[in-house]
């Protein structure tokens, strides 16, 4: 009970009591003067029922006064309202967790069928690796993709520069054995042969997120022709790598078919011929080239294999420069210009990128007589504060476009923007759905 209250109930008789201006004796009504008396006047008995009555009908007034007040303050303080706590248990949803994919290369593109690398690779850096661009590096918008190396586990194919076991193609292959193979292995297995020299594709890691997409990557290689110079890297002259004229291979992964492996560097799937729309030709007895590390971004492809199947010609001379890494890529920038017959599209390197993104969906919960009017200063007019709009006097309209999160202490920590404004009034509700994924 409020103070108001408590002032108006003093007012009223207490339980036995007479009325104002009557004497205290009980059932007896005093004159007020000499003068008004009667002398047939009669003794008037007041009923404590009726007193009861009487109280309860002001605490009942009182009671209707007091609602109304406050839900007046109510009205007034929802349609004022800048901040509106959640309610944790009904307004937010948290730890939903779904996985994300994605084209893996530049502009969020799923098909890459450029190729070009940078002269701004040291000359030491290209006996090691090779860097893959999407566009010609003298555009601004020219970014590294994936990078190609050659590994040996003995160091052939490399010029060792007169140091005892310190080859390039050695230093590849040790690197990748310790990253990618259980202890104890010091060979790759492709199928069920081991293989002591590898090419090496490695995705650039701001493009993998988390992971490979494993079945959603599409490699094309060309089958390389002629007699290649030991330490061709380019396209033309002596140093020209030449490809096949019209032959193309497309590898996967064979996910779709088998589980993986689990190895101390995580899934581990068998790199097969065949096509993402095909699935793995002759799944029953696949051709095998390779393995695929999905959750390290890389892909091992066997020399064997490659020079058997793609007429690598892969130089394995000690000491040799041999520049394998080159034939790679010209295999696999080549295939771009054959049109694939399914598609009628040129050979792409197909591949998407994946994510597990943790998200907290909050419910944003407008009501009719809530956030219908604006601080913005635009919105009145005048020194008073009048509205700007005639047309809002008794029917006010705003327009929102933003809904931003606070802490306890109404610090901002997040902002959601509304694809389009949508239109409040006192006739509108909303329910904004606030998604923040981390």
């Amino acid at each position: 009970m409020n103070i108001k209250m408590i002032e108006k109930l003093k007012q009223l008789p207490r339980h036995g009591a007479l009325p104002r201006r009557a004497a205290r004796g009980r059932g007896q009504v005093l004159p007020t003067s000499p003068a008004s008396a009667s002398p047939t006047a009669q003794p008037v008995e007041v009923s404590n029922n009726s007193i009861n009555e009487q109280v309860q009908q002001m605490a009942q007034a009182l009671a209707q006064e007091i609602v109304a007040e406050q839900q007046q303050q109510q009205m007034v303080a929802r349609m004022g309202r800048t901040f509106t706590k959640f309610d944790m248990v009904n307004d937010v949803v948290s730890k939903q967790k779904e996985t994300v994919t994605a084209g893996l290369w530049s502009d969020g593109l799923a098909s890459l069928t450029t190729f070009y690398t940078s002269s701004a690779q040291t000359f030491n850096q290209r006996k090691y690796y090779v860097d893959v661009l999407q566009s010609d590096p003298s555009n601004d918008s020219s970014a590294v993709q994936f990078s190609l190396a050659y590994g040996h586990a003995a160091g052939s194919g490399s010029d060792s520069q007169g140091q005892l076991n310190d080859s390039p193609s050695r230093a590849i292959y040790s690197q990748y054995r310790q990253l990618l193979l259980n202890p104890g292995d010091s060979r790759f297995t492709t199928g069920e042969r081991s293989t002591e020299h590898i090419y090496v594709i490695n995705f650039k890691r701001n493009r993998l997120k988390e992971r490979l997409d494993p079945g959603n990557f599409e490699l094309p290689l060309r089958q390389l022709s002629g007699s290649r110079p030991l330490n061709a890297t380019g396209s033309v002259g002596l140093n020209h790598v030449a490809v096949s004229e019209s032959f193309c291979f497309s590898l996967i992964d064979d996910s779709s078919v088998n589980s993986a492996t689990i190895g101390d560097s995580g899934k581990v799937y068998n790199i097969v011929s065949g096509s993402i729309n095909g699935g793995v030709y002759n799944s029953s007895a696949p051709h095998y080239y390779g393995l695929a590390y999905p959750d390290h971004g890389v892909l091992i492809l066997d020399g064997n294999t490659l020079d058997e199947k793609l007429n690598f010609q892969t130089n394995s001379g000690s000491s040799s420069e041999g520049n394998n890494h080159f034939g790679l890529f010209h295999s696999i920038s080549g295939s771009s210009l054959i049109t694939n017959s399914a598609t009628s599209d040129p050979y792409g390197f197909l591949a998407r990128n994946s994510e597990q993104v943790t998200s907290t969906h909050y419910f944003v919960r407008v009501k009719n007589a809530e956030y219908n009017f604006s601080n913005n200063p635009s919105y009145v007019t005048g020194s008073v504060g009048s509205l700007s709009q005639t047309s809002f006097v008794g029917d006010p309209k705003t327009y929102i476009t933003t809904v931003g999160l606070y802490n306890d202490n109404r610090e901002l920590l997040a902002i959601a923007k509304l694809s389009k404004a949508l239109l409040k009034s006192f006739q509108r509700e909303a329910l904004i759905r606030v998604k923040l994924d981390y």
